[in-house]
């Protein structure tokens, strides 16, 4: 396991939330951003000059809930909302109508296969089978059915136990692309921390403008590798302890 680099204040930071800043939970809805946490987040964020990113599945009012009060620039739904530094929304939250009749076969689906939730992000719509793995295959023939009527607008994102109905043309990486060439992050080389299939493209995309990618367990393939969400936070630690060092 190659551990990550020594920090840098000429970083930006883009970090995936579940799985990587959190430890995966069972239910999606359990999930839990201690004290400590936030206060890590917002001393690291102060460090690099505001440059910081939450780049998540999750929507970006649960990300905003979940690490209250901070609210850092995001990207949530895998990049199909995105909220700069500025504080300015690209890709606003609406329920997407034409995901209802996907929603009434998913309730349906969730129902006839104990064990699975489904978790209604409003323009994206999950499958989560954590707690029931056994149903796996037949979640995404059922999936795979139900999203087929929506056309080519709409495809099914994997995840770690979670198959997604999102938009076409989204990606944390077109986000990551997009923050890069604002400030406070443009002109800074870009991290990307990530634990997931999801991440994949973040990590192609940072590499490709000479950043670094930082895997998280073993499901996906970084430059370096940390074990799980406590190592990741140890290393922000040291993040947030740069100013001092650097005005020794």
């Amino acid at each position: 396991m190659q551990s990550p680099p020594s920090p840098s204040l000429d970083w930006c930071l883009f970090l995936d939330v579940d799985g990587t800043l959190i430890e995966l939970t069972d239910s999606p809805l359990d999930t839990f951003a201690d004290l400590e946490l936030k206060t890590l987040l917002g001393d690291v964020a102060e460090r690099l000059g505001g440059a910081v990113a939450l780049v998540s599945g999750r929507s970006i009012d649960y990300l905003d809930a979940l690490f209250a009060p901070l609210r850092l620039p995001a990207a949530g739904l895998h990049g199909v909302e995105r909220r700069r530094a500025t504080g300015t929304m690209h890709g606003a939250s609406f329920t997407d109508t034409q995901l209802d009749r996907a929603r009434a076969a998913i309730a349906a689906l969730v129902q006839a296969h104990p064990g699975t939730s489904v978790e209604d992000k409003g323009r994206t719509v999950a499958v989560h089978f954590r707690m029931a793995p056994q149903h796996e295959e037949s979640v995404r023939r059922s999936l795979i059915a139900i999203a087929a009527p929506l056309g080519g607008n709409y495809h099914i994102q994997e995840g770690n136990k979670v198959l997604e109905i999102k938009p076409r043309g989204f990606t944390k990486a077109s986000a990551i692309k997009a923050f890069m060439q604002e400030p406070p992050f443009s002109g800074r080389k870009p991290v990307f921390v990530g634990d997931d299939l999801t991440d994949q493209d973040g990590f192609k995309i940072v590499e490709d403008q000479g950043g670094i990618s930082i895997a998280v367990g073993d499901r996906v393939q970084g430059q370096f590798r940390v074990e799980n969400a406590a190592a990741v936070r140890q290393w922000l630690a040291g993040i947030a302890a740069l100013h001092d060092s650097h005005h020794e």
